[in-house]
């Protein structure tokens, strides 16, 4: 009688060669009613643009669009003053932290187009810092939702501020909007840059040394 692979902990052993069983696997979840009603709205939509949404190289792209708009909104769900206090440490440090270049993608709320660039972030602690890889997931949190550059540049602020109560804060962030370059006054190479600060970060010493490092190239 055929017998099916026998499993012995971690390793399956098949017709005398062992496959390592993943000890990691992202799953991507969706709640289905949020889908449900997106793909319904998504499908009117393409019919009332004059397409078919029943066509061959529409069908699936409804429940595409709905899962990639939950993907973009995630944020929503997300708590940036968590993810920072998540991993605080208490250190004697009190010299300027940047962590610069962060990629970011997030969708302009008046037309529901992406916009992306680079985010910089500072802080000077007061006594306690965060992980790192923190900062850069505070910009995901509040670039995955609908949003103005303007708003998105001062929650990065405000939740660093409010969780480490830091000597002072610094966010600058550069991005191209396609609002601007593929429809309206399709401005291909404009760039918007937007800016706050908070405590030591507006003196003009402390900021001019900020903007001065995120400029420069260390490599």
């Amino acid at each position: 009688m055929a017998q099916g692979p026998a499993q012995t902990g971690s390793i399956i052993v098949t017709a005398g060669y062992k496959k390592n069983i993943m000890a990691y696997k992202k799953v991507d979840h969706y709640d289905e009613t949020t889908t449900s009603g997106l793909m319904d709205v998504y499908s009117k939509a393409l019919n009332l643009l004059g397409e078919d949404a029943h066509r061959e190289g529409l069908q699936k792209t409804p429940e595409r669009m709905a899962k990639a708009m939950q993907f973009l909104t995630q944020g929503y769900d997300q708590d940036a003053k968590k993810i920072i206090e998540s991993a605080k440490f208490h250190e004697d440090v009190s010299e300027m932290i940047i962590v610069k270049d962060i990629e970011l993608f997030s969708m302009c709320e008046h037309h529901m187009l992406p916009f992306f660039g680079k985010a910089h972030i500072a802080y000077i602690p007061n006594g306690t810092i965060t992980g790192l890889s923190k900062l850069a997931r505070v910009v995901d949190v509040y670039a995955r939702r609908l949003q103005v550059q303007e708003r998105l540049t001062t929650q990065i602020l405000a939740a660093i501020k409010e969780s480490l109560n830091p000597l002072g804060v610094a966010v600058v962030i550069e991005a191209k909007h396609l609002c601007m370059m593929m429809r309206g006054t399709q401005k291909q190479n404009s760039i918007t840059t937007t800016s706050a600060f908070d405590g030591e970060f507006l003196k003009n010493t402390t900021r001019s040394e900020f903007l001065k490092l995120i400029s420069k190239n260390l490599e």
